[in-house]
């Protein structure tokens, strides 16, 4: 029996993965630094900020950042995929919102995401679902963000659930399957941000979620 849905957040409930492209290229062009989109969809694409600036420094050839410097950097991101948002640029995929809300209110249902908080709650509040979740992780929960086991786990250890199997993760990346594959979890991957190919270690794939109910996340898990 399905004993709980965790919704990853970028790529799966709201189009923000070329916010984030963005915001990434703004915070880096003073420093005369910049990433393509098959850059990000290749290498950064599911890790959390942190991870993403430290590996896009590494990839450069520099060396490590500094605490303080990655703190600037992670702040001043933050800052713009704000005014993205406060200017209507984050729009809901197709779906999403309905998936949530038709869920029964004895099902928990939980947010694994490798954004920030800050970033995660303005748009819950816009698409009115802030009250949907009973358990959200957040980049600032763990110290290892995804394709890392850690925030699934955490995730489960909050909802209470001893079972991994009973319970069925929503994503749209391979970073994020392999994460919550690695915590024991089912996965249903949508094929927001890449194609079906890359996503076959998913249990199962759609291409959007208004092919997904209920029952049919209760169809992964048995």
């Amino acid at each position: 029996m399905l004993s709980a849905v965790v919704f990853d957040f970028d790529g799966i409930i709201v189009d923000s993965e070329p916010l984030h492209f963005r915001a990434f290229n703004e915070v880096l062009k003073p420093l005369n630094k910049s990433i393509t989109w098959d850059d990000y969809c290749t290498s950064y694409i599911g890790f959390d900020d942190r991870d993403a600036f430290q590996e896009i420094y590494k990839n450069s050839g520099e060396d490590s950042l500094s605490a303080q410097e990655l703190t600037s950097l992670i702040e001043q991101k933050a800052g713009i995929l704000q005014r993205f948002i406060e200017n209507g640029e984050a729009i809901p995929l197709a779906g999403a919102v309905e998936l949530i809300k038709s869920i029964p209110v004895r099902l928990p249902v939980a947010l694994c995401s490798g954004a920030l908080r800050s970033d995660i709650e303005p748009i819950l509040e816009m698409l009115g679902i802030s009250n949907a979740f009973s358990v959200i992780v957040t980049a600032e929960d763990t110290d290892k963000s995804k394709p890392d086991p850690a925030p699934y786990r955490l995730a489960l250890e909050k909802l209470g659930i001893d079972n991994p199997a009973s319970a069925v993760a929503i994503e749209d990346t391979p970073a994020g399957i392999i994460s919550a594959k690695g915590a024991g979890l089912k996965v249903l991957a949508v094929t927001n941000s890449y194609d079906r190919d890359f996503l076959m270690d998913a249990d199962a794939v759609v291409d959007s979620l208004e092919d997904v109910s209920r029952p049919s996340l209760e169809d992964i898990v048995m």
